[in-house]
């Protein structure tokens, strides 16, 4: 009889391993279902006047820069590439100080592979589980919102309004 339990209990555990395993391949998209973040978008914000550029879908990719100026000085940058990897595109993010002086390593962008995907609505999730959404709200409206984790450990959103 244990011989026999043990055997349904692989079973089960085979089961519901191949289960979450298809379930997880099921989810598919293309760079040219990001069409909808495509667009000059502005902010002011506290951070500083903001400004994010997407251009159109090409090919395997799609392209971003961004800056922030405070009281007239650059605060920061960033370029951004989203590329098809596979069943999903992935987001690779680089910051830059003012002088184009990167904040990651030379050879590791973070990489943000797309976990979700609806009608004008996309979320990218990173390895220590920082979440960009971006989410077309009117034709002239793109709200990214930023979820990571504080200084204290704590989850925060930042949400930014942007429009064209």
């Amino acid at each position: 009889m244990k011989q026999h339990s043990t055997s349904l209990t692989t079973l089960t555990l085979l089961f519901l391993f191949l289960s979450l395993h298809v379930k997880a391949q099921e989810f598919k998209a293309e760079i040219k279902d990001l069409s909808f973040m495509q667009g000059k978008w502005q902010l002011k914000h506290q951070w500083g006047d903001m400004e994010e550029f997407w251009g159109a879908p090409m090919g395997d990719n799609m392209i971003s820069s961004y800056r922030c100026v405070k009281d007239g000085k650059i605060v920061f940058y960033e370029f951004v590439v989203i590329e098809q990897k596979g069943l999903v595109p992935v987001m690779y993010l680089r910051h830059f100080n003012p002088g184009s002086v990167g904040w990651e390593e030379k050879d590791t962008p973070n990489p943000y592979p797309l976990i979700s995907l609806k009608k004008n609505h996309a979320v990218f999730r990173g390895a220590d589980g920082t979440e960009l959404s971006y989410t077309l709200k009117a034709p002239d409206k793109l709200e990214v919102a930023l979820k990571e984790k504080n200084k204290e450990g704590k989850e925060e959103i930042t949400v930014f309004p942007y429009s064209k």
